[in-house]
């Protein structure tokens, strides 16, 4: 079980502030602040975002909160940052500045995947980039010294939160040290910052010193030493084959049986059995485990307050800086580690030398209860942009305006993916009454609303108040995921609290349609068939958003998501549902390439699989090594660090180099004549070239053409402006450039026989491109 924090968040004594009420608009100037009453700030944020006042908007978020508290809180939006003086537009805070990327991480926000520059930014008014700084928190922080040096700077957000502790960094290709050094900051928060941020606020207003703030949940802090009164361990002692941590196995009391979510009698696998079960009544009552507020005094004294818990007592030291900078194996075993201890209800302080300091990360923020997320997402929000962007358009906002995040956090664990590393896995939902109350304020605030909800979602649409059921294993579950490599026998499946905040949504009067956008966690979905079918009969415009991410075993383990298998069971069921619906809908399928894991043959074999049902790609996702990801620490040591790392662990097969990402890239994209002689080249070299090059059905792309032959003599040759085509210039009229994070495909994905897969030592005796000498391909 989870604990409780000492205050809740909403408990707090009200700073003496309160009294000037909440303000329309958090300011942006000193006008504002003067019609306000203020003559100046408690706590200034500034932030790499346009201010837009919706709870989808970080800082908006965290400014109310703060608001809420009693503090005035002021905002620094995109400020130049070339001087420090439009961090003083505002005055000096009285207790702290508050600095973040934004929603996005900066470098991510102004950079593709192959490193090139992004000329726009949906995140600032028309759409402009360049509007903030690549590394935003180092910057933004830097500043805020220079402009008062004596007031403290709290960093966090979502690009903070990935660099708290040493990191590979994918622009530089080298692992750099903990944000906090570079910085200059005081404290860095990670994660949602609520209930941190808060506690941290209310202690500086009473006049503590922000150096002496070393125990605060979800917040980081450098210091010479570890804190007096800990116990330190070598991370090395625990990271051994069967033993993650002195603690009693919370499985060890789970019958096979409860595991087995894969069999073939499921319902998920037979239409017919699906069928029946959809129509049983869906009134029933779940069994759903809320966070530990609902567990009785008398089991938390039994089974808990008598335990031995190591976690308050003891610190863990991962390696040094300089060994998981010059030691790959070294880094992979602190990742390891690093993902191992996020579960807040045990998870160890870690400390991490960086030369002559230490920096101390304390355990992850206690989860926010479901009153809590209420709170949170009731706070006064205007739901549009600042006044002082005038009409300006802000595709971030128009994407978002009228869609509704229902929960946080995520226990997919995929490697690819932040949210976890940022969110956590236990799931935060919100209550029915508060999300109806929030379609009510759209209904009330958004201008032009049409009746249409874009979404009730969140990190994944269908995890809403899906929780472990064991308190046990909560408390003390180290495992990455909770669905992986099948679906753990504690987790509760069922989407029956879902499948009714859908309906009391549609009821909802002058709402005409209740769109389901977040991605669909299929393997989860097809666990409950009621929850298919009123996905497919009233919540899809047409088009349905789902992640299988790739169709090859070899990569999918290494993203840790389910085979194709659970796709097709959901492809079978939502086919049926919106065959009985009367209505025609299609699933979009998303992809990565070039993800650590995959060979060129795996990649080949995912382009036929599409042509086989007819899909094409308008924009394919080539992956993206962000800070800490469990992927990024995949391709930077080539180690399989999803198992015990040792000396001569298993060596994980990388695509890197620019010629082979845009040849996963490419492959993707068969269908694209752009992309033939990339693709032909390879198939040659791959021996597959009869196989898979010509005219005949099972062919994957057509022989050269006499016009393109007749091109061959341009071919290398310099372009108009002196430079090399390539991937982000325009060929023959179009542009292909990847839009990371929206992949679409094309087509209703009808099959087309004919088409032959093959296994990665086939044509192991040929050398694919990329490939390392002396290594056969798919090896």
């Amino acid at each position: 079980m989870i604990p409780l924090p000492q205050v809740k968040l909403f408990e707090y004594p009200k700073y003496w502030a309160e009294c000037y009420g909440s303000a329309p608009f958090l300011p942006m100037s000193r006008q504002e602040m003067d019609q306000l009453g203020w003559d100046s700030c408690d706590i200034i944020l500034v932030t790499g975002d346009a201010y837009v006042d919706h709870p989808s908007f970080g800082m908006a978020v965290i400014g109310r909160m703060l608001e809420a508290q009693g503090f005035r809180v002021g905002i620094i939006s995109q400020p130049d940052w070339h001087s420090k003086d439009a961090f003083m537009g505002l005055g000096k805070p009285n207790l702290f500045y508050g600095v973040t990327a934004g929603n996005m991480d900066s470098m991510i926000n102004r950079y593709t995947a192959e490193r090139r520059l992004r000329h726009d930014d949906a995140y600032t008014p028309n759409n402009e980039g360049g509007k903030r700084p690549d590394r935003a928190v180092l910057v933004y922080s830097q500043r805020c010294k220079e402009a008062y040096k004596d007031v403290p700077v709290v960093i966090g957000g979502i690009e903070a939160s990935l660099r708290r502790i040493a990191h590979y960094d994918y622009w530089s290709d080298k692992v750099r040290r903990s944000i906090l050094f570079d910085a200059k900051a005081d404290l860095l928060i990670y994660g949602n910052a609520e209930r941190p941020l808060v506690e941290i606020a209310h202690r500086i207003a009473k006049g503590e010193d922000v150096k002496t703030i070393t125990d605060v949940r979800g917040s980081a802090f450098l210091a010479k030493q570890p804190l007096p009164g800990w116990k330190g361990i070598d991370s090395r002692s625990i990271d051994k084959p069967g033993k993650i941590d002195p603690i009693p196995s919370p499985y060890q009391d789970m019958s096979a049986a409860s595991c087995d979510s894969n069999k073939e009698n499921s319902a998920a696998a037979n239409i017919e059995s699906t069928a029946a079960d959809a129509k049983k009544d869906v009134s029933k009552t779940p069994q759903v485990i809320e966070i530990s507020e609902h567990i009785s005094s008398k089991v938390r004294n039994k089974d808990w307050d008598n335990k031995a818990k190591p976690w308050l007592t003891t610190y863990i030291n991962l390696p040094t800086y300089d060994q998981v900078k010059s030691n790959k194996v070294l880094y992979a075993h602190a990742s390891r580690i690093f993902h191992q201890e996020v579960n807040p209800g045990s998870a160890k302080p870690l400390v991490q030398n960086h030369g002559d300091r230490i920096i101390w990360l304390n355990p992850p923020a206690y989860p926010l209860s479901t009153e809590e997320m209420d709170g949170v997402f009731g706070l006064p929000y205007q739901r549009v942009p600042h006044p002082v962007y005038g009409d300006a358009k802000i595709p971030a906002y128009d994407m978002i305006k009228t869609s509704i995040n229902i929960m946080r956090g995520c226990f997919g664990g995929c490697t690819f993916c932040s949210i976890t590393e940022h969110e956590g896995r236990i799931i935060q939902s919100r209550s029915q009454e508060s999300i109806i109350e929030e379609i009510e304020d759209i209904k009330e605030k958004v201008p032009g609303f049409t009746g249409v909800i874009s979404d009730l979602g969140g990190p994944t649409a269908n995890m809403y108040k899906l929780n472990c059921k064991s308190p046990k294993a909560e408390a003390t579950c180290r495992k990455p995921s909770c669905v992986w490599p099948t679906i753990c026998g504690h987790l509760d499946t069922d989407h029956t609290p879902t499948i009714e905040l859908y309906r009391k949504a549609r009821k909802v009067k002058g709402i005409k349609k209740v769109l389901i956008a977040s991605g669909v966690r299929y393997d989860l979905a097809v666990e409950d068939p009621n929850y298919v079918k009123e996905l497919a009969r009233h919540h899809v415009g047409g088009y349905l958003k789902i992640a299988p991410e790739h169709t090859e075993e070899g990569p999918l383990s290494k993203m840790m998501k389910p085979g194709m298998g659970s796709y097709y069971k959901f492809k079978e069921m939502f086919d049926f549902y919106s065959k009985e619906a009367g209505k025609k809908q299609y699933l979009i399928p998303y992809f990565i390439s070039a993800h650590p894991g995959t060979t060129d043959m795996d990649m080949i074999n995912m382009a036929l699989w599409l042509k086989e049902n007819n899909f094409k790609l308008d924009q394919v996702q080539n992956f993206y090594p962000s800070p800490l990801a469990n992927a990024t620490t995949l391709y930077h040591t080539e180690l399989d660090s999803l198992k015990n790392v040792k000396k001569n662990s298993a060596a994980v097969t990388v695509p890197k180099g620019g010629r082979q990402r845009r040849l996963h890239k490419a492959i993707l994209r068969y269908h694209d004549p752009a992309n033939w002689p990339i693709i032909r080249e390879a198939l040659t070299k791959m021996g597959l070239a009869r196989k898979l090059i010509g005219s005949k059905e099972g062919c994957l792309v057509p022989a050269e053409s006499r016009a393109e032959k007749s091109m061959q003599y341009t071919k290398g040759k310099n372009n108009a402006k002196g430079n090399k085509t390539s991937p982000g210039q325009k060929v023959h009229g179009r542009t292909n450039r990847s839009n990371q994070g929206k992949p679409q495909a094309k087509g209703r994905g009808k099959a087309n026989p004919g088409l032959t897969r093959f296994s990665n030592n086939q044509f192991n005796d040929r050398k694919g491109p990329g490939s390392k000498p002396g290594r056969r391909q798919g090896q």
